[in-house]
């Protein structure tokens, strides 16, 4: 019966990995990925929205991911995400119970919002369609009344109240506990509309909720510290909204261990469906890691900022070995680090005020802050460099052992 089991399951994986890669990204339906997970997802934590950024961005609600090398969910947080296209809504992502075991489709852009597994995200998706906000023109209207948005920076405007709204945090559809939704008409329609997946900034913001432990759900408990943020992979600074509330976590007695109906994907991003998962150099098991992974380099070490303003302020070293002309040193690099981080941030405000006033598109949003995450980033890896050339001249020379023909001969 077991072997019939897995057998089952591979040829299930199988044919969902084929479907979705045999569809073109820019006109696929939303697909599962490949992945099975025995028990289901925690429920959705309670938080607030932080402040729209701008025009153009959409919000995309936050949720649980699986990690097949951990045997854990972890949590993705809400963010505000530049439409690739103007006219272009998001679909979030949603778990559904497939038969024998809990299964992700994934989230995709386009002209019409699609079925998300009756989910109620908050903030304009409380189920079914999105109640957030509509395009006209080329420029998307905010409804006030479920975002967060300043009006003094943002006027396009409106506010709509919603009503009969099903109060649930449950975070899935189906099976034991689930949600018994149906996608409608248009919501089927909407399958065979033109699509979009995740952009770049999204694939990004995932991983970066991937290498943070504490997005863990057997770290937090169904309560994330980062519940959402204001932009994509900003998981430091004021724009952090932690949860308020958190959600029932029940995980599987046997998680992590080496379980035979352990999935052969992972749905790390949309664009990675098809990247081989079987890893000839990675242990067999979970079980045969070692519980400390300190030795792991850790990717939020070094945080991807997007902008100058995000930025920390430089210090010396506090190894430093109290050598006044090194001291100086710093302080100049110091000094000069800081006038960088300066311009650069007016630069990119000014850039950010004459767009708003132009109200240009959202592509060409989206393309401006592109360049001032990679103008920020280059910054912040030269700076860091400098430092590190600093901190090697400080460094005590060692001396040379002394040459064999050297050494005294004894008398």
């Amino acid at each position: 019966m077991r072997s019939i089991k897995l057998v089952r399951m591979a040829l299930i994986s199988l044919v969902i990995l084929l479907a979705g890669s045999a569809l073109p990204t820019s006109a696929s339906a939303q697909v599962a990925v490949g992945i099975s997970v025995g028990f289901a997802p925690p429920e959705l934590p309670v938080y607030e929205q932080p402040l729209c950024p701008g025009e153009g961005y959409i919000w995309t609600p936050g949720y649980w991911a699986w990690d097949s090398d951990d045997q854990d969910y972890y949590w993705v947080p809400g963010t505000w995400v530049l439409a690739p296209e103007p006219g272009y809504l998001w679909t979030p992502g949603y778990w559904g119970w497939g038969g024998s075991g809990f299964v992700f489709y994934a989230g995709y852009w386009g002209p019409v919002v699609g079925f998300y597994g009756g989910i109620n995200y908050g903030y304009g998706y409380f189920g079914h369609g999105y109640e957030g906000g509509r395009w006209n023109g080329g420029h998307f209207y905010y409804n006030r009344a479920v975002n967060n948005v300043n009006v003094t920076v943002i006027h396009n405007v409106y506010e709509t109240r919603v009503t009969n709204v099903n109060v649930t945090r449950v975070s899935y559809n189906g099976g034991d506990g689930g949600l018994n939704a149906r996608p409608t008409q248009q919501e089927e329609r909407a399958v065979h509309e033109r699509h979009l997946s995740a952009v770049p900034a999204q694939t990004q913001h995932i991983q970066e909720a991937r290498s943070n432990r504490e997005l863990r759900a057997s770290e937090n408990h169904g309560k994330p510290p980062i519940a959402a943020t204001e932009k994509p992979g900003a998981f430091r600074g004021g724009g952090v909204v932690a949860a308020r509330e958190g959600g029932h976590y029940n995980p599987s007695p046997n998680r992590g261990a080496n379980n035979a109906d352990r999935p052969t994907n992972d749905h790390r991003s949309a664009n990675e469906a098809n990247r081989p998962s079987n890893n000839p150099n990675r242990p067999p098991s979970a079980s045969s890691r070692p519980e400390n992974n300190n030795h792991r380099a850790q990717p939020n070490d070094r945080p991807n900022y997007s902008h100058a303003k995000e930025l920390p302020s430089h210090t010396a070293p506090e190894n430093s070995n109290g050598n006044a002309k090194y001291q100086q040193q710093e302080q100049k690099l110091i000094q000069k680090q800081q006038q960088e981080h300066q311009k650069l941030q007016q630069r990119q405000e000014q850039e950010h005020q004459k767009v708003a006033q132009q109200h240009a598109p959202a592509a060409k949003q989206q393309q401006m802050e592109q360049k001032h995450q990679q103008q920020t980033q280059q910054m912040e890896q030269k700076h860091q460099q400098q430092q590190q050339k600093v901190e090697q001249r400080q460094q005590p020379r060692p001396q040379a052992a002394p040459h064999p023909n050297q050494e005294k001969k004894p008398h």
